[in-house]
């Protein structure tokens, strides 16, 4: 594995959006991407595994994430999250970045289970009821994650108006999240990064 490139904030921001999303890229290839056999959670067999977080929980891939995110982003947005954990990175440093940039989002995350107690719910963090929320993932197979999220938030009063993953590695994602009439789109797909769709459910 290569070293990390420590990019300043200032350096990403001059970037082009082709030129960032090259750079966010080859970072994905060289940290995230492992290649061998693998099961992924469905059960199914894959040859290529993506483990993201090894991107969106370095310094640098954060803010090429983040930077990323703020420019697919709604003009209307005013909160982004999803489900624990794949989203919370994803959420927390582009809600990061969106502030420093002068555009305030609120950030949440979206338990697994619900918590009995304290505040109790799914919901940690802030949203607000008429929020206008984009749902957000690290990596997509199915897209049963983001499902969940887009559940909880309409249930908590709020507006679902994008999903945006980092990586869509499935190629279901799309389609399931448009049963629910969400749009869907992912800064890569599994070949934008050499390989094929693996792991989506077959329509």
């Amino acid at each position: 594995m290569s070293e990390h490139v420590a990019y300043r904030l200032e350096e990403i921001q001059a970037m082009d959006d082709d030129v960032l999303l090259a750079t966010l890229k080859e970072h994905i290839i060289q940290h995230s991407i492992l290649t061998g056999r693998f099961i992924l959670k469905s059960g199914l067999e894959s040859r290529w595994f993506i483990d993201a977080k090894k991107t969106v929980c370095s310094a640098d891939g954060m803010l090429l994430v983040a930077n990323a995110m703020c420019r697919v982003l709604p003009s209307e947005a005013t909160a982004i999250g999803g489900l624990t954990m794949g989203a919370d990175p994803v959420a927390f440093s582009t809600a990061a970045i969106s502030a420093a940039l002068g555009r305030p989002l609120r950030s949440f995350s979206v338990r697994k289970e619900t918590k009995d107690h304290g505040g109790g719910g799914r919901i940690a963090g802030m949203l607000m009821e008429g929020d206008k929320v984009v749902v957000t993932e690290d990596t997509v197979t199915r897209g049963t994650s983001m499902l969940q999220a887009v559940t909880e938030v309409r249930d908590a009063g709020a507006e679902v108006i994008l999903a945006v993953a980092l990586v869509d590695r499935g190629g279901s994602a799309k389609r399931l999240l448009g049963t629910m009439e969400v749009e869907f789109r992912a800064l890569f797909n599994a070949h934008d990064l050499g390989f094929d769709y693996e792991g989506g459910f077959t329509f």
